[in-house]
């Protein structure tokens, strides 16, 4: 499933509720069956992904995760323990998403496309160096622009109907201000801003973010995709503009996003026992 790993949150809430008033219209889908869509999807791997952005947490203190030794090490297994987030997700999906969902983005992702896709997806997920795609993603951009090939464009237009952007920098915005309250809250730093002024100086960033995660997200869809014809690069993207996937995918990254902001949050109560308190 085509999910921005790099997108530190979209608030849940707004969509699920949303959803929440298909599900009264539309019987969900059983347990089992959600189970299934994970991992034909790839979800499943996409949430144990998660996890290999916790460095990004102390990052935003002034700090680095080297910082505490073996200790960072240990919280991270225990916060981002990928039963806990598996169970979570079940949780949510379980009431969000409707059987004539489910069945539409698993039949598509259980064709032979589908499948060879997932495989290079959850490939992706789970290189710990981000900085592999995006030299080796830039490379691909670079030599496709040199013999002016379109398959830029049909990148790009993967990226804009999985809706990637936009839900990238507001969950960007969302997980750190979640997590910097939260480690206000639990006394790891003295925050000088209060979050409507926090959130403030995060708008005034937008556009540059927004730049950053467009460039971010040809360069690792380059990288991701380099073994497939642009037949069915292009076969990808109509697929995923069909209206049902684009509800779909707009679930899923609402659902990552929130799993990654409470567990931000978890780690940020999880510092005040590691670390002494300092100024932001």
């Amino acid at each position: 499933m085509l999910l921005i790993r790099q997108a530190l949150m979209i608030p849940v809430a707004a969509l699920l509720v949303g959803f929440g008033a298909c599900v009264a219209q539309a019987e969900g889908p059983a347990r089992p069956e959600v189970e299934a869509f994970l991992e034909v999807t790839g979800f499943d791997v996409a949430l144990e992904s998660i996890r290999l952005s916790a460095d990004a947490a102390p990052q935003m203190l002034g700090m680095q995760a080297e910082d505490f030794g073996s200790e960072w090490k240990r919280l991270v297994a225990e916060v981002f323990d990928t039963t806990l987030m598996h169970d979570m997700a079940i949780g949510i999906l379980d009431k969000a998403l409707t059987e004539p969902l489910l069945t539409h983005a698993a039949d598509f992702y259980a064709s032979d496309l589908g499948q060879r896709l997932v495989v290079a997806e959850n490939s992706s997920h789970m290189i710990e160096e981000d900085g592999l795609k995006s030299e080796s993603g830039s490379q691909i951009i670079e030599g496709l622009n040199g013999i002016g090939s379109p398959r830029v464009a049909i990148l790009s237009r993967l990226n804009n109907a999985s809706g990637s952007e936009e839900s990238a920098l507001r969950s960007i915005q969302e997980v750190q201000i979640r997590f910097l309250m939260a480690a206000a809250g639990a006394g790891v730093i003295e925050l000088q801003m209060d979050k409507p002024v926090l959130r403030e100086a995060m708008r005034a960033q937008e556009e540059e973010l927004r730049t950053g995660l467009r460039q971010s997200a040809l360069e690792g869809a380059a990288y991701t995709y380099q073994a497939f014809s642009d037949t069915e690069m292009t076969e990808y993207a109509a697929a995923l503009e069909h209206p049902d996937m684009k509800q779909v995918y707009a679930l899923m990254n609402a659902v990552q996003y929130e799993i990654m902001a409470d567990r931000f949050e978890a780690v940020a109560a999880r510092l005040r026992m590691m670390q002494p308190s300092q100024d932001l």
